[in-house]
C-alpha cells in the first residue's frame, strides 16, 4: 500500500501486555498530527490495557479528522478484539476488510 503524504506507520509488538501498555501510549502520542496505519500483524497476544489504548488513539484521530487504520492484523488480534467485544472493522484498509 503506498504511503499517503504525512502518514505514518506504525508495528505493534508480538505482546501487547501490561508492560507495553505505556510504550505503545508513548509511540501514539508521537505520531499525533499524521495519519497513522497500524500494522498489527505480528501479534500474538494483546490485553485489555493495550486494547483500550489503541481504541483512544483511534477516537483522538477521528476527532483530529485525521486517518487511523489498520494495515495488516493477525489473526490472535483479530480474535482477541472480538472476544473482548471490540469492532474495529471500521478501522480496517478496505484491502483487509472481510
Amino acid at each position: 500500500m503506498p504511503s499517503r503524504k504525512g502518514e505514518k506507520t506504525i508495528s505493534l509488538a508480538a505482546v501487547l501486555d501490561l508492560n507495553e501498555a505505556s510504550t505503545l501510549r508513548g509511540k501514539l502520542v508521537g505520531l499525533r498530527g499524521s495519519n497513522v496505519v497500524i500494522d498489527a500483524s505480528g501479534v500474538e497476544r494483546i490485553g485489555a490495557l493495550c486494547v483500550q489504548v489503541i481504541m483512544a488513539a483511534a477516537k483522538t484521530w477521528d476527532e483530529d479528522k485525521l486517518s487511523f487504520t489498520f494495515s495488516k492484523v493477525s489473526d490472535a488480534f483479530q480474535k482477541t478484539m472480538q472476544l473482548i467485544g471490540v469492532d474495529i472493522d471500521h478501522l480496517l484498509a478496505k484491502e483487509i476488510r472481510q
